[in-house]
């Protein structure tokens, strides 16, 4: 039986790691709000999602780092930031922004 221990580097890198994969569901969604800190939420949400998901499935680990599926994360993050999208409405990030008529 092991154990698993929590130590300062392995908390950090597992922040690191939620706050990329949230970031780059945001990107993979088109929908962005709040920075760095709400990446870090998003990614950690979809971590919890996401393990959630593939244990729900039976899905194997595809790509783990330091102790984080990276791929599940990224999909649960995405997931949640679409729900969010959709709830919360406002601006996307890049594509067609809607056309302005100007008067001169």
């Amino acid at each position: 039986m092991t154990e698993t221990t929590i130590t300062i580097p392995s908390i950090i890198i597992t922040l690191i790691i939620a706050g990329l994969c949230g970031a780059v569901a945001q990107l993979i969604v088109g929908y962005t709000r709040g920075g760095f800190l709400a990446a870090l939420l998003i990614g950690f949400i979809g971590a919890l999602l996401g393990s959630y998901i593939a244990a729900l499935l039976r899905m194997p680990n595809i790509l783990v780092v330091g102790g984080v599926d990276v791929v599940w994360t990224i999909i649960g993050a995405a997931l949640f930031v679409a729900l969010l999208s959709l709830n919360m409405g406002g601006r996307r990030f890049g594509g067609y922004r809607g056309y302005r008529r100007r008067y001169y």
